[in-house]
């Protein structure tokens, strides 16, 4: 089979090619982005006969769409929603297969932050949604929805701990990318970038959908904070997270669920950090007035902070999930936990958000290009990877040395 990854000289693109290229079943690996110098790069970098460099730029929806029809799968890695969107209509319209990681559920849009996602003529946020489903499924095409660590493996293993049990009732899913506990000291909010780190922004400004007591409600981002212990695979340590919209598909796919929401993991004093920033207004995207000119502060603390958050020589990041499903199975509360911690591949320079995300997407897309999912439309991960899928999805994970622990208890 041949795969398509779009964004193939970024980091997350990177780790999809580089999981792909030791594939047998792929026979072709595709870099596609707009700058042909670093497309070059990642592709001396990948060290792979299957790597084909494709310069050419998402707004170029033609050939896109010409470019993509040589390929069977399409794995879009880009960071925001405007290329992202631009990228699934393509393949929607052109009958080609597609995984995303993007925090989004294309179905129904986020009302917040467009990023420049444009919306065709007369068209409302869900029509466009609603758009891209029908023509994926008139054009007998599944676009894997989300898949990576968040969207993506904490989709797939809450939504197997809800088909374990009888009645599920509360899913909160508790996921992130943190700097291992040494980088942290050094760097400001005690974070370092693994993703685009203005986006990770938006994703703590935005007003969010959960579930409380069986309804839907919107919520500020950063919110409801809760602090854990992370007491597995021989790790120790006290991490928080608050609320996020990591997992937006759930609202509409897990209807069921008294309680629901998707909270980012990060070292302690972060999310203090996070609200001092916010309440000072440098997370705002109003223009503002300074010295006589109009400035973003958003924009203008990026340029300032984003420096001192990459990481170092010798730096690494560790990737968090704790995941819980809480109802009833026989009759008696049960709990179903999911379980997390992973290092970065200092070896062959893939950071730990890289494997768990471009790892995901990649094995997503194999499955797709093989068959195996037979769904089609904007599909999100729990909806189609489960039953033996979810076993083969796990055990190609644990091939890459990333381990899922899962454990069922009853409560009292």
């Amino acid at each position: 089979m041949k795969i398509l990854v779009f964004g193939g000289s970024g980091k997350m693109g990177m780790a999809v090619a580089f999981d792909l290229a030791k594939d047998p079943a792929v026979t072709q690996i595709g870099l596609a982005g707009r700058r042909k110098d670093a497309l070059a790069s990642a592709r001396t970098w990948l060290k792979s006969p299957k790597a084909v460099v494709h310069p050419i730029d998402v707004e170029q929806v033609a050939d896109v769409k010409a470019l993509m029809k040589q390929y069977d799968v399409i794995a879009c890695t880009l960071p925001d929603r405007h290329t992202s969107y631009l990228l699934m209509q393509a393949a929607v319209e052109a009958g080609v297969h597609m995984v995303d990681m993007l925090e989004e559920y294309h179905r129904r849009p986020d009302a917040y932050e467009l990023e420049g996602l444009v919306l065709p003529s007369g068209m409302t946020l869900n029509q466009y949604g609603d758009y891209l489903h029908e023509t994926a499924i008139k054009n007998d095409v599944c676009v894997m929805d989300g898949i990576g660590f968040a969207p993506g493996l904490s989709n797939i293993t809450t939504g197997e701990g809800i088909r374990k049990l009888d009645v599920a009732e509360s899913t909160i899913a508790r996921v992130g990318g943190i700097p291992n506990k040494e980088a942290a000291a050094r760097h400001p909010l005690r974070y370092m970038i693994t993703w685009a780190f203005w986006h990770v922004l938006r994703e703590y400004m935005i007003r969010v959908n959960v579930v409380k007591e069986g309804k839907i409600v919107e919520v500020q981002a950063a919110t409801d904070r809760e602090r854990f212990v992370f007491d597995k695979f021989g790790v120790n340590e006290p991490l928080e997270c608050a609320i996020t919209p990591g997992m937006p598909s759930f609202i509409f796919t897990r209807p069921q669920l008294k309680e629901f929401a998707e909270k980012t993991v990060r070292w302690p004093t972060h999310w203090d950090s996070v609200e001092t920033l916010k309440e000072c207004g440098l997370l705002d995207i109003e223009p503002a007035d300074f010295q006589g000119q109009k400035i973003v502060p958003r924009d203008f603390l990026l340029s300032r902070i984003e420096p001192r958050l990459r990481a170092n020589a010798g730096e690494s990041d560790v990737c968090v999930m704790y995941c819980t499903v809480v109802g009833t199975k026989h009759g008696m509360k049960t709990k179903v936990s999911y379980y997390l911690w992973d290092t970065a591949d200092t070896v062959n320079g893939i950071s730990s958000m890289g494997r768990v995300t471009g790892y995901s997407a990649a094995i997503g897309a194999v499955m797709i290009g093989k068959g195996l999912i037979k769904e089609r439309g904007l599909v999100p991960p729990e909806d189609c990877i489960y039953g033996p899928l979810y076993h083969q999805f796990i055990e190609e994970l644990g091939k890459r040395n990333i381990r899922v622990l899962e454990t069922v208890e009853t409560i009292a």
